[in-house]
């Protein structure tokens, strides 16, 4: 059992070199260096590198893993999704090699944090929906408002108010 995981793991590394391989050969084939391409594509030369040595294990998200290979592939005129196709084959095998329950036991973990964000404070407008507040704080930010308004009203019309008479015309002293 311990060794079919290994030739498993063993043949699914080999299709990531050989993406990386076809890749570098591609990129050598064309007298374009590393630092061009990151240069073109706007991507750093370790992913680069990592992409052409088939190193799966540096990066943290399969399917920037796959942008960055499709991008690569397209950028050196290869069949794309021939390419594609082949890291799709490989995620497949790679993932289908995972016992049920440790994908279970993930998913419970992912529910228990979950569950943990939802009693936290603090809320992200892109994980938790907003805060609504109540009404009471609407009703008196109005009321604050009117007073304000109210205030406003009044000292406006206490300037053009001169001694309780009421000016109709404005003058200037020179």
């Amino acid at each position: 059992m311990a060794y079919e995981k290994l030739f498993n793991l063993q043949r699914s590394e080999k299709v990531l070199n050989e993406i990386g391989e076809e890749l570098y050969l591609a990129r050598e084939k064309a007298g374009i260096n590393l630092k061009e391409v990151s240069k073109d594509l706007n991507i750093k030369e370790e992913i680069l590198e990592n992409i052409e040595a088939g190193r799966s294990g540096a990066f943290k998200d399969v399917f920037e893993l796959k942008n960055y290979i499709a991008e690569y592939a397209k950028y050196l005129g290869l069949e794309t999704e021939k390419i594609l196709d082949k890291f799709n084959e490989y995620m497949f095998e790679y993932t289908s090699k995972i016992p049920i329950k440790e994908i279970e036991k993930t998913i419970e973990l992912q529910l228990k944090e979950e569950a943990k964000n939802e009693t936290n404070e603090m809320a992200s407008p892109y994980t938790k929906t907003p805060r609504k507040y109540s009404k009471k704080v609407y009703i008196l930010i109005y009321v604050l408002a009117l007073i304000i308004l109210a205030l406003v009203v009044a000292w406006s019309v206490k300037q053009i108010t001169i001694s309780n008479q009421k000016t109709n015309v404005i003058s200037y002293k020179e």
